[in-house]
């Protein structure tokens, strides 16, 4: 009798401690309904703004999604870092869209992210990290692009100076090797590549120096979107406008109205809105289930433009209407 009461007691007891554990323990957090998609920028040029209002045009049409933008403000590849720490800590991302500043040295921080959430590079990319997919220009053949339209500006070849932000970034990288490949045979000479660690105003005075150190400078190519106008900003006072010939990237307003204008030859824009809409809806679609939508070669190009003259106003009305300006 007494072995049955503890036997008793003892289940009893036990009973009472499963529920209190049962009760102490927190609830399954239920799926979100609305996921978050993360836009992590490279640096602040006007090239971001016209992605930031494709993205938003599609967290406009996308029910079950949002989308966080952030600007890497300094372009510096610690704060980028943290802007993805942060996506993933505070905002609870589901996905990451970033342009990577360095692809090798962020190679651990991307493949950290992926555990935890969808990761696209976008704009530029991440070759050998744990990305899901990429998403923007074809860089080799965009920098080819540029290199056929500095041998026209200078047919009977010459010397000319290259300007980037930073050359670690694979989109820089990709667009000089495809510029190269272009000038191979011809007799236009490529002096360097100078970087001006994405501030406009250093490479304004790496286009001055240039003018000085190389009185004969024939051409300039600037490679990414804020080149061009700081070109531009730097020949002009210069009276060398027209003389020296501009081809650079993007489709900065200062761009555009230069190539009307007949100071820059040309330039290869990448359509940064159909980055900021695409990479959201590409990132919703994964994130429903949808994975048929990343090619085997895990690569969605988009298209690079080559504007000039002859078809300048044509884009800029195309420009303001996807801008409802």
């Amino acid at each position: 009798m007494k072995r049955s009461i503890q036997a008793r007691f003892f289940l009893l007891l036990t009973f009472i401690l499963v529920s209190l554990l049962s009760c102490a323990a927190p609830a399954p957090k239920p799926p979100k309904q609305v996921k978050t998609v993360a836009f992590i920028t490279n640096t602040t040029s006007d090239f971001w703004k016209i992605v930031r209002k494709g993205s938003e045009k599609a967290d406009a049409e996308l029910p079950n999604v949002t989308v966080d933008f952030q600007t890497t403000n300094d372009a510096t590849v610690e704060e980028q870092n943290r802007l993805i720490k942060q996506a993933l800590e505070r905002g609870e991302a589901d996905a990451i869209a970033v342009s990577p500043i360095d692809p090798v040295g962020q190679k651990q921080v991307i493949n950290d992210a992926a555990k935890r959430a969808l990761v696209i590079t976008q704009d530029s990319d991440a070759p050998d990290s744990d990305r899901a997919l990429y998403l923007g220009a074809d860089n080799r053949v965009a920098g080819r692009q540029a290199g056929e339209l500095i041998r026209r500006a200078l047919p009977k070849g010459g010397k000319i100076m290259v300007f980037v932000g930073k050359r670690e970034v694979q989109n820089a990288q990709e667009r000089f090797e495809g510029l190269q490949e272009a000038l191979r045979g011809s007799n236009v000479e490529i002096i360097d590549l100078m970087t001006d660690d994405a501030n406009p105003t250093s490479a304004r005075e790496n286009a001055y120096q240039t003018l000085k150190k190389y009185p004969d400078i024939a051409g300039m190519v600037g490679l990414w979107s804020y080149n061009g106008p700081s070109i531009v900003q730097a020949l002009r006072p210069e009276s060398k406008l027209g003389a020296i010939k501009i081809v650079c990237f993007d489709d900065e307003r200062a761009t555009l109205a230069a190539i009307k204008e007949g100071v820059i030859f040309g330039t290869v824009a990448q359509q940064p809105y159909e980055y900021g809409y695409e990479a959201v809806k590409t990132a919703a679609k994964i994130l429903s289930g949808d994975r048929s939508v990343i090619p085997e070669n895990k690569m969605m190009f988009i298209p690079t433009v080559v504007i000039q003259r002859n078809n300048v106003d044509d884009y800029t009305k195309k420009l303001d209407q996807l801008l409802g300006t």
